[in-house]
Protein backbone atom coordinates (compact mmCIF):
# COMPACT_ATOMS: atom_id res chain seq x y z
CA UNK A 1 0.00 0.00 0.00
CA UNK A 2 1.21 3.60 -1.00
CA UNK A 3 1.72 5.95 2.01
CA UNK A 4 1.24 9.75 2.29
CA UNK A 5 1.69 12.06 4.76
CA UNK A 6 0.25 15.49 4.86
CA UNK A 7 1.52 18.70 6.91
CA UNK A 8 -0.97 21.28 7.47
CA UNK A 9 -1.35 24.25 9.53
CA UNK A 10 -0.09 27.95 9.12
CA UNK A 11 -2.31 31.03 7.79
CA UNK A 12 -5.99 29.79 8.90
CA UNK A 13 -7.35 31.73 6.03
CA UNK A 14 -6.57 28.87 3.86
CA UNK A 15 -8.59 26.38 5.67
CA UNK A 16 -5.55 24.10 6.13
CA UNK A 17 -7.28 21.73 8.55
CA UNK A 18 -10.43 21.13 5.79
CA UNK A 19 -8.26 20.77 2.95
CA UNK A 20 -6.30 18.30 4.46
CA UNK A 21 -9.53 16.21 5.51
CA UNK A 22 -10.45 15.94 1.58
CA UNK A 23 -6.92 15.17 0.72
CA UNK A 24 -7.18 12.46 3.00
CA UNK A 25 -10.44 11.24 2.21
CA UNK A 26 -9.24 11.21 -1.77
CA UNK A 27 -5.86 9.21 -0.30
CA UNK A 28 -7.66 6.44 1.16
CA UNK A 29 -10.24 6.05 -1.83
CA UNK A 30 -7.24 5.95 -3.92
CA UNK A 31 -5.02 3.35 -2.09
CA UNK A 32 -3.11 4.80 0.05
CA UNK A 33 -2.27 4.76 4.02
CA UNK A 34 -2.23 8.49 5.31
CA UNK A 35 -0.51 10.49 8.23
CA UNK A 36 -1.56 13.78 9.59
CA UNK A 37 0.76 16.20 11.10
CA UNK A 38 0.22 19.90 12.10
CA UNK A 39 3.75 20.46 12.76
CA UNK A 40 6.58 21.35 10.19
CA UNK A 41 9.16 19.11 12.62
CA UNK A 42 7.21 16.30 10.58
CA UNK A 43 9.49 17.05 8.20
CA UNK A 44 12.64 16.57 10.10
CA UNK A 45 11.52 12.63 10.38
CA UNK A 46 14.04 10.65 8.79
CA UNK A 47 10.85 8.10 8.13
CA UNK A 48 9.68 10.61 5.18
CA UNK A 49 12.15 8.82 2.95
CA UNK A 50 10.03 6.09 3.30
CA UNK A 51 6.57 8.01 2.08
CA UNK A 52 5.34 7.69 -1.53
CA UNK A 53 3.26 11.51 -1.51
CA UNK A 54 3.88 14.55 1.00
CA UNK A 55 1.22 17.16 0.82
CA UNK A 56 2.26 20.39 2.77
CA UNK A 57 -0.50 23.00 3.16
CA UNK A 58 0.95 25.29 5.51
CA UNK A 59 0.95 29.00 4.06
CA UNK A 60 3.36 31.48 5.30
CA UNK A 61 5.29 30.34 8.53
CA UNK A 62 8.87 28.84 8.59
CA UNK A 63 10.51 26.21 7.94
CA UNK A 64 13.91 25.19 10.24
CA UNK A 65 16.81 24.48 8.31
CA UNK A 66 17.35 20.37 8.98
CA UNK A 67 13.57 20.25 8.50
CA UNK A 68 13.61 21.62 4.55
CA UNK A 69 17.11 19.53 3.93
CA UNK A 70 15.49 16.94 5.12
CA UNK A 71 12.17 16.97 2.97
CA UNK A 72 14.72 18.23 -0.08
CA UNK A 73 16.72 15.11 0.22
CA UNK A 74 13.66 12.83 0.84
CA UNK A 75 11.99 14.33 -2.71
CA UNK A 76 15.27 14.18 -4.71
CA UNK A 77 15.42 10.39 -3.70
CA UNK A 78 12.20 9.78 -5.54
CA UNK A 79 8.95 10.41 -2.68
CA UNK A 80 6.50 12.48 -4.32
CA UNK A 81 5.22 16.26 -3.25
CA UNK A 82 2.15 17.84 -4.30
CA UNK A 83 -0.24 20.73 -3.06
CA UNK A 84 -1.95 23.52 -3.60
CA UNK A 85 -2.68 27.11 -3.38
CA UNK A 86 -0.82 29.39 -0.88
CA UNK A 87 -0.68 26.17 1.57
CA UNK A 88 2.30 24.97 -0.99
CA UNK A 89 3.33 27.99 -2.80
CA UNK A 90 3.10 30.78 -0.57
CA UNK A 91 4.53 28.72 2.24
CA UNK A 92 7.99 29.25 4.12
CA UNK A 93 8.43 32.65 2.76
CA UNK A 94 12.11 32.59 3.72
CA UNK A 95 13.55 29.38 2.58
CA UNK A 96 14.78 29.28 -0.94
CA UNK A 97 15.47 25.96 -0.38
CA UNK A 98 12.06 24.92 -0.52
CA UNK A 99 11.11 27.16 -3.32
CA UNK A 100 13.52 25.44 -5.81
CA UNK A 101 11.98 22.45 -4.60
CA UNK A 102 8.68 23.28 -5.21
CA UNK A 103 8.98 25.41 -8.56
CA UNK A 104 7.40 28.78 -7.74
CA UNK A 105 6.79 31.50 -5.15
CA UNK A 106 3.81 32.95 -4.89
CA UNK A 107 4.35 37.20 -5.27
CA UNK A 108 0.89 38.84 -5.62
CA UNK A 109 -3.00 38.51 -6.29
CA UNK A 110 -4.13 41.67 -7.93
CA UNK A 111 -7.64 42.37 -7.50
CA UNK A 112 -7.64 39.60 -4.39
CA UNK A 113 -11.01 37.55 -5.53
CA UNK A 114 -12.02 38.14 -8.38
CA UNK A 115 -13.32 36.37 -11.79
CA UNK A 116 -10.43 34.64 -14.27
CA UNK A 117 -10.29 31.83 -16.92
CA UNK A 118 -8.37 28.97 -16.34
CA UNK A 119 -6.74 27.66 -19.71
CA UNK A 120 -5.96 24.33 -20.45
CA UNK A 121 -1.75 24.46 -22.05
CA UNK A 122 -0.79 20.89 -21.99
CA UNK A 123 -4.56 18.93 -23.65
CA UNK A 124 -2.48 15.72 -24.09
CA UNK A 125 -1.23 15.42 -20.69
CA UNK A 126 -3.15 12.71 -18.36
CA UNK A 127 -3.52 15.04 -15.62
CA UNK A 128 -5.36 17.51 -18.27
CA UNK A 129 -7.21 14.96 -19.69
CA UNK A 130 -10.42 15.97 -21.45
CA UNK A 131 -10.73 19.43 -19.13
CA UNK A 132 -11.51 22.47 -21.06
CA UNK A 133 -10.69 25.94 -20.35
CA UNK A 134 -12.93 26.99 -17.54
CA UNK A 135 -13.91 30.03 -15.59
CA UNK A 136 -12.83 30.32 -11.98
CA UNK A 137 -13.39 33.00 -9.15
CA UNK A 138 -10.76 32.81 -6.70
CA UNK A 139 -7.19 34.89 -5.95
CA UNK A 140 -5.25 34.99 -9.23
CA UNK A 141 -2.10 33.96 -8.20
CA UNK A 142 1.09 36.12 -9.98
CA UNK A 143 4.06 33.72 -9.41
CA UNK A 144 7.59 33.89 -9.88
CA UNK A 145 8.01 30.70 -11.60
CA UNK A 146 11.11 28.36 -12.54
CA UNK A 147 11.93 27.89 -16.50
CA UNK A 148 11.94 24.12 -15.97
CA UNK A 149 8.17 23.63 -15.16
CA UNK A 150 6.26 21.62 -17.42
CA UNK A 151 3.13 23.98 -17.68
CA UNK A 152 0.15 22.14 -17.77
CA UNK A 153 -2.15 25.11 -17.46
CA UNK A 154 -2.06 29.26 -17.37
CA UNK A 155 -4.35 32.05 -16.90
CA UNK A 156 -3.63 35.57 -18.20
CA UNK A 157 -4.30 39.11 -16.60
CA UNK A 158 -6.60 41.52 -17.45
CA UNK A 159 -4.29 44.63 -16.42
CA UNK A 160 -7.51 45.71 -14.18
CA UNK A 161 -5.57 45.90 -10.86
CA UNK A 162 -2.11 46.50 -12.17
CA UNK A 163 -2.15 47.99 -15.59
CA UNK A 164 1.42 47.38 -16.09
CA UNK A 165 0.73 43.38 -16.42
CA UNK A 166 -2.25 43.52 -18.79
CA UNK A 167 -1.65 40.44 -20.99
CA UNK A 168 1.02 38.29 -18.72
CA UNK A 169 0.34 34.90 -19.70
CA UNK A 170 0.99 33.27 -15.81
CA UNK A 171 1.48 29.00 -15.00
CA UNK A 172 -1.81 27.83 -12.84
CA UNK A 173 -0.83 24.31 -12.66
CA UNK A 174 2.74 22.97 -13.27
CA UNK A 175 4.71 19.52 -12.80
CA UNK A 176 8.73 19.03 -12.47
CA UNK A 177 10.84 16.79 -11.05
CA UNK A 178 13.34 17.54 -8.38
CA UNK A 179 15.97 14.55 -8.37
CA UNK A 180 14.15 11.58 -8.52
CA UNK A 181 10.98 12.78 -7.24
CA UNK A 182 8.19 14.16 -8.89
CA UNK A 183 5.59 17.49 -8.02
CA UNK A 184 2.84 18.87 -8.76
CA UNK A 185 1.74 21.90 -7.83
CA UNK A 186 -1.58 24.14 -8.03
CA UNK A 187 -2.74 27.79 -7.47
CA UNK A 188 -6.25 27.29 -7.01
CA UNK A 189 -8.04 26.97 -4.49
CA UNK A 190 -8.05 29.79 -1.99
CA UNK A 191 -10.89 28.41 0.02
CA UNK A 192 -12.25 24.80 0.84
CA UNK A 193 -15.23 26.01 -1.06
CA UNK A 194 -13.19 25.80 -4.17
CA UNK A 195 -12.77 22.64 -3.99
CA UNK A 196 -16.09 21.96 -5.23
CA UNK A 197 -14.99 22.68 -8.90
CA UNK A 198 -15.24 19.85 -10.73
CA UNK A 199 -12.08 20.70 -12.73
CA UNK A 200 -10.11 22.09 -9.94
CA UNK A 201 -10.70 19.29 -8.08
CA UNK A 202 -10.14 16.89 -10.60
CA UNK A 203 -7.13 18.51 -11.56
CA UNK A 204 -5.35 18.08 -8.22
CA UNK A 205 -6.72 14.87 -7.12
CA UNK A 206 -5.08 13.53 -10.59
CA UNK A 207 -1.75 15.50 -9.61
CA UNK A 208 -1.58 14.21 -6.27
CA UNK A 209 -1.36 10.26 -7.73
CA UNK A 210 0.80 11.28 -10.55
CA UNK A 211 3.62 12.95 -8.34
CA UNK A 212 2.86 9.86 -5.80
CA UNK A 213 6.26 7.32 -6.07
CA UNK A 214 5.55 4.31 -7.55
CA UNK A 215 5.68 1.24 -5.11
Amino acid sequence: MKSALIVYGGWAGHDPEECATIYRRWLHEDGFSVRMATETSAFADPAIHDLNLIIPIFTMSTIGKEEVENLSRAVQEGVGLAGHHGGMSDAFRDSVDYQFMVGGQWVAHPGNIIDYTVDVADPLDPVMAGIKSFPYRSEQYYMHVDPSNHVLATTTFSGAHAPWIDGVKMPVVWKRQHGKGRVFHSTLGHSVKEFEVLEMATILRRGMNWAARDE
